[in-house]
């Protein structure tokens, strides 16, 4: 198949991310076990050695972010219990982020703390916890968030044990403006540039679609590797409400970009899903299934009130992640 100007692959996208990606996309609520045969021929799609694959698949298992079973030479991994719950809620949350700025009612949430030069390393850990919890730095030892954090940010300093910090809910004063005011806490141009860059490596895609030049190979890597992409920004995008936000603002354009190419890349990656899985078993593959944006929102609302709590290994490894992230940004 002749093929038209598709993104180029971005490195860095590491083989735990990837397979759990995978599996997140075509295989949750499924209790059966793929060989692992299959899932290195999955990773092998992306460029990823047999050696580099089955390392990968050993770590996740170490983690307990999959499960394992034999059956003769056969050695098989699979989604651990509760886990599909938590890839509902996260897949949704990954699909409807950016639609609609908060409301706001005018009041931010803010942390003062003052923390000695001699405990650096816990003032470096709640600094991770505040980001993480999307505040910004306002003045160094004054973080703030436009969003009622007031329980989260109480809960984080109770668990490092940090005594000397306020949190308070207040109101800026009006006529207050430029590097006084909060907003000026968040700096969003380098996130702007990220959405338009994000927007620009996947708009081709779209055309490409519509002059049918995308192959069901190319639509999985595509379909995976956008949705690893997008996964950092509702982490990271501090989601300020709409009277917060600057002119232009491209996260709209992003987010649409990134729903459009995930729904109609669905079809074509679920087909060459099945064809990698039917090399090791045909039977295994004809379970496998894509689920679209309006599929998710189905499986959202049906889960009621069976939201995840946070003590699942999956929910534990992501916010470590996260929190391994923040400490570097």
């Amino acid at each position: 198949m002749t093929t038209g100007p598709l993104p180029r692959t971005q490195q860095g996208a590491e083989p735990q991310l990837l397979l759990t990606s995978l599996l997140g996309d075509f295989w949750y609520w499924r209790d059966e076990h793929i060989p692992s045969a299959a899932l290195v021929r999955l990773l092998g799609e992306f460029d990823i050695t047999p050696a580099s694959a089955r390392a990968a698949i050993r770590r996740l298992t170490a983690r307990g972010l999959l499960t394992v079973s034999k059956s003769g030479r056969t050695t098989a991994y699979g989604i651990p219990a509760r886990t599909s719950e938590v890839i509902i809620e996260r897949t949704h949350r990954m699909l409807t982020f950016g639609t609609t700025a908060p409301d706001w009612d005018g009041q931010w949430t803010v942390v003062a703390f003052s923390v000695p030069e001699q405990d650096r390393g816990l003032r470096s850990a709640l600094r991770s916890r505040l980001r993480v919890l999307r505040f910004a730095a306002l003045y160094d030892g004054v973080w703030v968030s436009p969003h009622d954090q007031a329980d989260s940010a109480l809960a984080a300093l109770d668990e490092l044990g940090v005594r000397s910090a306020t949190v308070f809910r207040a109101a800026e004063v009006p006529g207050d403006s430029g590097e006084r005011s909060p907003v000026a806490a968040f700096d969003l141009g380098p996130l702007a540039k990220e959405y338009q860059r994000f927007a620009e490596r996947y708009e081709p895609v779209l055309a490409s679609l519509e002059d049918g030049l995308v192959s069901p190979a190319q639509a999985l890597r595509i379909r995976t590797e956008l949705r690893v992409d997008w996964r950092r920004f509702p982490e990271t995008d501090p989601d300020l409400p709409a009277e917060l936000l600057p002119e232009d603002w491209a996260r709209e354009r992003a987010q649409r970009v990134f729903v459009q190419i995930y729904d109609r890349l669905g079809p074509l990656s679920e087909l060459r899903f099945r064809q990698l899985l039917a090399a090791t078993d045909p039977e295994l593959a004809a379970l496998a299934s894509h689920h679209d944006s309006a599929g998710v929102a189905k499986l959202f609302a049906a889960l009621g009130d069976r939201h995840p709590a946070g003590d699942t290994p999956f929910e534990q490894a992501a916010r470590a992640r996260r929190l391994d992230e923040a400490r570097h940004e």
